[in-house]
């Protein structure tokens, strides 16, 4: 293993390497000629966007309506709803001119492929798609962003109200957080009130398989990064000693890995939970079955880590109620993170057949309550525009949905999850993702009987 190790850290250095040999201003996380570098004149599509984020939402729909009435706007992304979000955004757009039409069609890739689809789609001179919504920060960085083949577009208006300029701006467009958050049926007598209760011996948490959606390999890559590898120690030392032991084995046999992995002192604490999370979780097909099981009166002292918002869509019985789950982290005295949060981030392709009115979708989206609701009225997904978050809990009330009768549904939020959750960090994910990647997968995975 260590040899193993070694060899992996010698090809990483080598990558990076090349990357920052060969990386330049073709990122596309911002248009050539910002954040103080060399100027150049902006064409096509940099021009546009460069353009674009000095525009209001209604400077950007006048745009739009001009370049695409009459024609076909295709978009792409890993949630359906952008198909409930462009109806919205057409009738807005008719608000300013009644006369304005366009068609659409809204494609969701299974199984991963949308990256495959949007490479093949950048090799053309003009696109198909005029934008995307994307998951998966790892990927994004190395294989959409590096290579130019999405563009990052900041709205003028999304911008203000988080205080800052497209300029200033670091990182790509979130249009909302999502978080998986670890919840146990609570008709019997066990209590998980530690992160490290859910990796105990003999637990089998239910769980959407890494190899399934890779933003739970994310997240686990995510453990290793020092904030949060220092949460699981502290964690740790908060822990019963009683309980310590089985865990103390796991850190021993991972404590030389995190040296030859690079980690700091912390992150043998982290190893040791990914390994003892990995070989034990039980592997689902998706966040809707867990939620059904979990719900169920007969579930009792099993748990899960799952969507939040899919506790919307269970229906009370006797022998199923959203009551029979209790959300980890909402008890008093929790210790450790309550699950993980990942984004759904917005681009324009490089070769956008409609590059404004990506522009405009895009800013609807992130600049209004109306543009956000396909995804806003659900608990569990936040905006990341303070006023759009703002008026979703006004239209919404999420803080308060579920009122006494099921007080699991009353969301605190994202200013209180925030602190309780693991964000994925696109470029931390990118930078151990052949490391510490390399190391999960090495891992052996718990069969369900």
């Amino acid at each position: 293993m260590k040899k193993f190790l070694a060899i992996l850290l010698s090809l990483a250095m080598i990558i990076s390497a090349l990357s920052a040999c060969s990386s330049g201003s073709s990122d596309g996380t911002k248009p050539a000629g910002t954040d103080g570098e060399k100027q150049t004149e902006l064409t096509g599509v940099d021009k546009i966007i460069a353009d674009a984020q000095k525009m209001s939402l209604e400077e950007l729909a006048k745009k739009a309506i001009e370049e695409s009435n009459g024609k076909t706007f295709y978009g792409v992304g890993n949630s359906s709803r952008g198909k409930s979000a462009l109806p919205l955004f057409i009738e807005y757009l008719k608000t300013i001119d009644p006369n304005y039409d366009m068609k659409f069609e809204w494609q969701q890739p299974k199984n991963n492929k949308i990256f495959d689809q949007l490479t093949a789609d950048s090799l053309k001179s003009t696109g198909t798609f005029a934008m995307t919504l994307i998951q998966d920060g790892n990927q994004i960085e190395s294989k959409m962003v590096k290579t130019g083949i999405l563009k990052t577009f900041i709205p003028k208006d999304w911008a203000d109200a988080n205080k800052t300029t497209a300029e200033a701006y670091k990182g790509y467009l979130p249009l909302q957080t999502l978080n998986k958050i670890f919840e146990f049926n609570n008709t019997g007598s066990k209590t998980y009130t530690n992160v490290w209760d859910f990796v105990a011996e003999g637990e089998h948490g239910l769980f959407m398989d890494i190899d399934s959606e890779v933003v739970g390999k994310n997240f686990l890559l995510m453990l290793t990064k020092p904030e949060y590898a220092k949460g699981l120690k502290e964690a740790y030392d908060a822990l019963d000693a009683s309980k310590k032991g089985y865990i103390d084995t796991a850190i021993a046999a991972v404590e030389k890995d995190a040296k030859d992995l690079g980690l700091d002192d912390n992150g043998k604490y982290a190893l040791a939970w990914i390994k003892l999370w990995v070989e034990s979780y039980n592997a689902q097909p998706d966040d809707g079955p867990i939620c059904n099981t979990l719900v169920a009166k007969s579930a009792t002292d099993q748990f899960g880590l799952l969507v939040y918002s899919k506790l919307r869509s269970v229906e009370e019985s006797d022998q199923v109620s959203k009551n029979n789950v209790t959300v980890a982290a909402y008890q008093d005295g929790y210790t450790g993170f309550g699950g993980y949060g990942y984004c759904h981030y917005l681009f324009v392709t490089k070769n956008s057949p409609l590059p404004w009115t990506a522009c405009a979708f895009i800013a609807y989206m992130t600049c209004t309550v109306d543009g956000f609701s396909a995804w806003g009225k659900d608990i569990g997904g936040y905006s990341a525009n303070p006023t759009v978050a703002a008026g979703t809990e006004e239209k919404y009330h999420h803080s308060t949905s579920g009122g006494t009768d099921y007080p699991v549904l009353n969301d605190k939020g994202f200013d209180w999850w925030q602190s309780r959750l693991v964000i994925e960090d696109p470029e931390y994910c990118a930078s151990v993702a052949f490391t510490v990647g390399s190391w999960v997968e090495m891992l052996s995975k718990y069969t369900a009987k």
